[in-house]
């Protein structure tokens, strides 16, 4: 893992650093707002790198299995609401608790806008979950390059602003952790999942991480190093994990600008303490510490929300009303969340130039099935 650290993502870094070193950044952000659909005809004037870039990266990974990603959709709009709830409480505190990154994104800025990272991860998975993810007219691979172009211009941004220890931080948005990125996006939120006490099939887990796997090759991941399936994806987390989690203040005031901005998305203030309880809960008392997480008498509340999930699946299950019902209700939760995180808007990437419903369907998995995490692996330094 060690050699992870000071790789890049050579293609999207040549193409940032010729757009920076011609002055070509203006042109390039203009791309980034006007360019969001698949086959749409580019701006004018695009610098020949940018339209080489584009032709390169907009087509998905030649083995990708589209049955496999018909289950992984099928799977997300089952449990689009838990998935968002993992990504929220679990996922994105854990990369808060790995002080490399959150100096990372302390350093772009990132710090002071949680809303526009947390609606930029959660539009890119609808998009990526949406039947038309890969065709003409569709919003993902649009927004897949953007994401891959805007890694390499913090890269590029962050090596030449000594702002930023390479010898002892490695490169940043190295493919340690652009891998770990994908890990913590699919496998601990499944690990939430679970903690929550969701059923849900192994069949349908490894569609939802493989799915993250087609996104990691997408996003320029080196996926000779990436994990194959989630028996080693528990093994690289818990390195990964082991090597990198502990405090940091920019972790804690990340973590505490998400606590808020959750808080202000939930009418009212009597609900607001079931936040920070619920990171506790599926984060663990080591991780909510390190964030500074509060504790609160609501800490024995969210304790139970297994059992209310529980109940709710029952009541899925006893009719094809009830199934309906809750289907759509988490749909609309769903929606809610990233109509309150982007205002209304759709997100917007753009390069800086300095640091600074488809739920149609439904998957026909049974719920007597419970997937069972891989269990933690004996991991030593890499």
């Amino acid at each position: 893992m060690d050699q992870l650290r000071t790789q890049g993502d050579p293609l999207a870094d040549e193409v940032v650093a010729t757009m920076f070193e011609r002055g070509e950044v203006s042109d390039f952000n203009t791309l980034m707002r006007f360019f969001t659909t698949a086959g749409h005809k580019l701006p004018a004037g695009l610098p020949k790198s940018a339209a080489s870039y584009l032709e390169a990266t907009g087509m998905p990974p030649a083995w990708i299995d589209w049955d496999i990603m018909e289950r992984a959709r099928l799977f997300f709009m089952d449990n689009a609401a838990h998935i968002n709830t993992g990504l929220s409480f679990a996922a994105m505190p854990t990369t808060y608790a790995v002080p490399r990154v959150a100096k990372l994104l302390a350093s772009t800025h990132s710090m002071d806008y949680p809303s526009r990272r947390m609606a930029n991860t959660g539009q890119f998975v609808t998009y990526l979950m949406q039947t038309n993810a890969f065709e003409e007219g569709s919003k993902f691979i649009p927004a897949a390059q953007k994401v891959r172009l805007l890694h390499a211009a913090v890269r590029h941004h962050l090596t030449r602003s000594g702002r930023w220890d390479s010898e002892r931080d490695g490169m940043p948005l190295c493919q340690e952790d652009m891998i770990g990125g994908q890990i913590c996006f699919s496998i601990l939120v499944l690990d939430a999942m679970h903690r929550l006490g969701i059923h849900m099939s192994q069949e349908g887990a490894e569609a939802y991480y493989y799915a993250w796997r087609v996104v990691g090759s997408i996003l320029g991941c080196d996926m000779a190093a990436a994990p194959d399936n989630l028996t080693e994806a528990r093994a690289y987390a818990d390195l990964y994990l082991l090597r990198n989690l502990g405090p940091s203040e920019e972790g804690v005031r990340l973590n505490s600008q998400l606590v808020r901005m959750y808080e202000d998305v939930v009418p009212g203030t009597l609900f607001d303490p079931i936040v920070p309880a619920t990171i506790r809960f599926l984060v663990g008392d080591t991780i909510a510490d390190w964030l500074q997480v509060p504790r609160s008498p609501w800490d024995t509340a969210a304790k139970a929300v297994p059992v209310i999930l529980g109940l709710l699946e029952a009541v899925e299950d006893s009719s094809p009303l009830g199934e309906w019902a809750l289907d759509k209700a988490g749909s609309l939760v769903s929606g809610f969340e990233l109509a309150s995180l982007t205002r209304g808007r759709v997100m917007q990437y753009a390069i800086p130039e300095e640091l600074k419903s488809d739920y149609g369907l439904r998957s026909q998995q049974a719920r007597n099935q419970r997937w069972v995490p891989p269990a933690p692996t004996s991991v030593g330094a890499g």
